[in-house]
């Protein structure tokens, strides 16, 4: 009666239909020794459910995810960005003046007489600061003025010394 009672709970087992209590009586059935022969191939299984119960997980579970940072959307939006801004540039040239702007120089005389004028200003504004930053060494060339004069008093001493 007991057979027939494992073989029916087995068929139960394998119908996914037992319950807890159920399958608790198979797993006292198939951890004893002596086990039907035509069972025993289910008794692997029940015993790896028994020593999988006593398994413990022992590392620690990190709460707090890594955020990483994707850096191949930056690269994405930069090209939109740089696309949008072509197409934006192109539709802003007068096609009359559309020559002058794509190498970069001006079309009529006075804006470029203009432009190098400012830029030449700008230029000696910065040069003249730099020469009053250095305006000091002049003080430095008058004392190796005075040096040169020690160097003649010395070769006269040397000779008089010598002689």
């Amino acid at each position: 009666m007991v057979l027939a009672n494992i073989e029916e709970l087995l068929e139960k087992y394998e119908n996914g239909e037992t319950t807890l209590t159920e399958e608790q009586q198979l797993k006292d059935y198939f951890s004893q020794e002596t086990v039907e022969p035509h069972l025993e191939m289910y008794k692997p299984m029940f015993n790896y459910f028994l020593v999988n119960k006593q398994e413990q997980f022992t590392k620690d579970v990190p709460l707090k995810t890594k955020r990483t940072f994707n850096y191949k959307w930056i690269s994405v939006a930069a090209v939109a960005v740089l696309m949008l801004g072509f197409y934006i540039n192109s539709g802003d040239v007068d096609p009359s003046l559309a020559d002058c702007n794509e190498l970069g120089t001006y079309c009529k005389p006075e804006e470029a007489l203009n432009e190098v004028s400012k830029q030449l200003a700008m230029i000696s504004g910065h040069f003249n600061k730099g020469t009053q930053a250095v305006g000091y060494l002049s003080e430095v060339d008058k004392g190796t003025a005075a040096l040169g004069y020690l160097n003649e008093i010395e070769n006269s001493t040397s000779i008089i010394f010598k002689k």
